[in-house]
């Protein structure tokens, strides 16, 4: 596993809100719902996307956009278009003065907009949560990425209208491959993290693979070198230089952010996730995490829930 596949296990869409929006100008939406992150597809015509602080980038028909929230931004016709819609947390929809919107709205089977022939079709897809193991990923990320989306764009606009046994489970997956797509042509093109460019080194890259693929194996630089074939002190040096910590820092960060994630699993417990990323002991685990992270796992889950 990588961290681009660590994302999928992060805010791995389960359920995602999903939407096609057919719009006419004038038209203004402020998107104020502190999702972590958000995909929006240009079908037809074009849009506009403003954050607060940045400059206006247009969407043109077969590009994706990728938010970064929290912070509100507005997807508009024309970036001099006024916001006439208010999309808060749990999408739910007003105008400016607070009435609520979403059923006069309502244009069918996830469809939503101000006219069912409107020039400009848009999908849009919300990762509601974010998960511990996508932070590195996240806080790595821009606040707006504009990219091709073609031809998943197609498929996804394709199924988001129909009504069959287990859509939800194909949307779910389609938003996947769509933001996944997205971010691979984004670090192909811009400066990627160091994480990810290490990724492809042959001894680091192999070593990372090693860390993701196994947290819960009593790791050493020692037994780690021995496995990619290098010294000790080489590990250290080249895993350091191209991740930008050591390699047992990164596998506890690793492991914490795992642990993280199933902390939120209701059924789990400390000692069962202790196991399952590399600590002997519950114990062990509280003790790190409340090292790391400065609460412990009790707390992680308390605020998790709310």
């Amino acid at each position: 596993m990588d961290q681009l596949a660590a994302l999928l296990d992060g805010p791995r869409a389960r359920g995602a809100f999903l939407l096609r929006s057919i719009l006419a100008p004038p038209w203004s939406l402020r998107i104020q719902d502190e999702a972590p992150l958000s995909v929006i597809a240009q079908v037809r015509g074009e849009s506009w996307i403003v954050f607060d602080d940045g400059d206006p980038v247009r969407l043109e028909p077969g590009q994706v956009a990728v938010a970064r929230g929290p912070e509100p931004y507005v997807v508009a016709d024309d970036p001099g278009t006024k916001p006439q819609v208010v999309i808060h947390p749990g999408q739910r929809c007003t105008t400016i003065d607070g009435e609520v919107l979403y059923e006069s709205l309502d244009l069918g089977l996830r469809t939503w907009g101000n006219s069912a022939d409107g020039d400009t079709v848009l999908l849009t897809g919300t990762y509601t949560m974010e998960g511990e193991v996508s932070r590195r990923l996240l806080d790595a990320l821009p606040q707006l990425i504009v990219q091709p989306g073609d031809p998943i764009i197609g498929l996804l606009g394709a199924e988001i209208v129909k009504d069959e046994p287990g859509q939800e489970a194909v949307l779910d997956r389609l938003l996947d491959l769509l933001l996944i797509a997205v971010l691979r042509a984004h670090f192909a093109t811009h400066e990627a993290p160091g994480w990810y460019r290490a990724m492809s080194d042959p001894v680091v890259g192999r070593a990372m693979r090693m860390l993701y693929d196994n947290p819960a194996h009593p790791w050493t630089v020692a037994a780690l070198a021995a496995e990619v074939g290098v010294s000790r002190a080489a590990l250290a040096r080249r895993f350091t230089e191209l991740v930008g910590e050591p390699p047992m820092s990164f596998l506890t960060d690793w492991r914490l952010a795992l642990a993280a994630d199933l902390l939120r699993e209701p059924d789990a417990t400390i000692g069962s996730v202790a196991r399952k990323v590399g600590y002997g002991s519950p114990f062990a685990l509280s003790a790190a995490f409340k090292r790391v992270r400065g609460i412990s796992p009790q707390e992680h889950r308390a605020a998790a829930a709310k």
